[in-house]
């Protein structure tokens, strides 16, 4: 997963959908930034990233 960091990503959560740029991804949290600014998803609520797909 490391190979994303820095790639448009989309990481689904057990909430929803994010996309965005993926900056970390840490022992507790997720980080991404996206057009609305960052979002901090606690890694427990991550299902899946993966690159987006133009």
């Amino acid at each position: 997963m490391q190979d994303l960091i820095g790639k448009i990503v989309e990481v689904i959560s057990t909430e929803t959908t994010y996309t965005g740029k993926l900056i970390e991804i840490g022992e507790k949290d997720v980080y991404i930034e996206t057009e609305a600014g960052w979002l901090v998803i606690p890694v427990e609520n991550v299902i899946s990233i993966s690159e987006k797909a133009d």
